[in-house]
């Protein structure tokens, strides 16, 4: 009988959490920025949404103008969502994260094994992405699937993320390329190192 009660009360906390969703996406997404000084109360509004519908999120999180996110999302205390963001599911955000517009964070990718069969036929990959604490991403940065931002990392503007990044590393291009290590005054210039992480695949 508890069960059933626990399992009652979960679809109702799911219902409320996808409607708390729609509201957001549908109505609050695109209310003025924080700097705004028509904003009123929307960036409170626009927060206290995305803390209630998202998987996880810490305290003090702002959340700007347009910000696309899925709600299978955790976000660390003091990040932020930047402006016009597009944040897919399965994506872990840190502590003390901040980014600037346009930034994309993928975590799905198109099959495309076989030859015999359209792209938009073979469905998706989902991996998981994962931003450490202390992160700077640029404005237009974008995150490929499967990726791992280590710590104290800053991304440049544009740069496009096609391998992990280690932690202290300033990234920069496209491909992104290591330029320096912030706790070393050696330029680097080297290419990112190849390591894939051991991530949970989910074939759609």
């Amino acid at each position: 009988m508890i069960d059933k009660y626990k399992l009652v009360m979960m679809k109702v906390v799911r219902i409320y959490q996808l409607f708390l969703f729609f509201l957001y996406i549908s109505i609050f997404r695109h209310t003025p920025e924080d700097y705004r000084p028509y904003a009123f109360i929307f960036p409170f509004i626009r927060k206290a949404l995305v803390e209630r519908f998202v998987k996880k999120c810490g305290k003090n999180v702002r959340v700007k103008s347009g910000a696309d996110i899925s709600p299978l999302i955790c976000i660390g205390e003091d990040s932020e969502l930047g402006t016009r963001c597009l944040i897919q599911s399965n994506v872990t955000i840190g502590n003390n994260v901040i980014m600037g517009p346009d930034v994309k964070i993928y975590s799905k990718n198109h099959r495309y094994d076989s030859l015999d069969i359209p792209i938009q036929k073979q469905g998706e990959v989902s991996y998981k992405t994962i931003i450490g604490n202390d992160v700077w991403i640029g404005a237009n940065v974008i995150i490929l699937p499967n990726k791992k931002i280590g710590n104290h990392t800053l991304i440049s503007a544009g740069t496009v993320v096609t391998k992990n990044v280690p932690d202290f590393a300033v990234v920069g291009g496209n491909p992104g390329k290591i330029i320096k290590y912030r706790n070393s005054d050696n330029i680097a210039g080297e290419e990112l190192p190849y390591r894939e992480s051991v991530r949970e695949k989910i074939i759609l």
